[in-house]
């Protein structure tokens, strides 16, 4: 019994991070209904931009502050200058965009960050020494750590749900996604609607990146490129409009994960699950929730006119 806690807890530390970038593809989504697929690389970029902060003495919390403070701008910048004019060509330019600002932000990294490839030593802001943590009866533990990564993913989804569902600016933002056009006839600022989008989901996503590399203590290019991918399910698993489906799609698949990896040897199936499959698995059960319900958990259903 107190292992199958133990493996449930690390499932939720895990899944925090996946909730959390997804959190950021919600957004995006809420806001202009496009995917970004650079979102996890534009988020390591701007923590590689943190990790220098505090290299030159600024304190961590400060330097994940700034850096996204200015992933929120860069992000803003970003759909302005390139999103705003793919999206007027055709929805799938901005596919294209943004899988070349995946490349691009990778290799920008690499370039101006020395040690990048390898990595480079990142701290955490929540306590992490062996003993900062509590007992929970089954002798399982669960580290302040990861107590503070579940806790903020909660704070931000509160946050967000608010924002979308009781302030002005959060109905703009679905009134966009829904329809662009009728929302500009409205008097919707739809501009900085879709600016405001990508800078929110940017700064997220720089946090949750930060969050990640503390628990890993250290950064590098391919920090971000498995989270992303989880991260995506997750937003996809709980519905691409829903916050709240991104953190339970999140925290569900970090908890699948965990008891896929942990699978006892001496069960029935060991030989074919383990590590080597908990993605595969985790991907397996998503086909099936899709397949009963496309929209995914949270998701609401689109009914168009024909």
């Amino acid at each position: 019994m107190g292992d199958i806690l133990q493996y449930f807890l690390n499932g939720l530390a895990r899944g925090s991070i996946y909730s959390l970038v997804a959190l950021g593809l919600v957004v995006i989504y809420q806001g202009t209904g496009h995917l970004n697929f650079a979102q996890g690389e534009m988020s390591l970029f701007a923590t590689f931009g943190a990790w220098w902060f505090n290299d030159h003495g600024v304190p961590l919390w400060l330097s994940i502050l700034l850096a996204a403070s200015f992933a929120f701008v860069g992000g803003g910048a970003i759909e302005f200058g390139l999103i705003r004019p793919a999206a007027k060509k055709s929805p799938f330019a901005v596919v294209v965009v943004t899988i070349g600002l995946f490349q691009a932000f990778n290799s920008l990294s690499g370039l101006l960050f020395k040690g990048a490839a390898t990595g480079l030593s990142f701290g955490t802001i929540f306590p992490n020494k062996p003993n900062d943590f509590f007992r929970l009866p089954g002798g399982a533990v669960w580290r302040y750590e990861n107590i503070g990564v579940l806790v903020t993913v909660l704070i931000i989804t509160a946050l967000l749900f608010t924002l979308f569902r009781k302030t002005k600016v959060g109905l703009a933002m679905r009134m966009v996604a829904n329809n662009a056009d009728s929302a500009k006839l409205s008097g919707v600022p739809t501009n900085k609607v879709l600016m405001l989008s990508w800078g929110l989901a940017t700064a997220i996503g720089t946090i949750g990146c930060a969050l990640v590399a503390g628990i890993n203590t250290n950064v590098s290019l391919g920090t971000m490129f498995g989270v992303f991918l989880l991260a995506s399910a997750a937003a996809i698993l709980g519905g691409l409009d829903s916050p709240l489906g991104a953190v339970v799609g999140g925290l569900s698949l970090g908890v699948i994960e965990s008891f896929v990896t942990n699978y006892p040897k001496d069960w029935w199936a060991s030989t074919y699950i383990g590590a080597d499959t908990a993605t595969a698995a985790a991907f397996v059960i998503i086909l099936v929730v899709l397949l009963v319900r496309p929209s995914g958990l949270f998701g609401s259903a689109r009914v168009e006119r024909v």
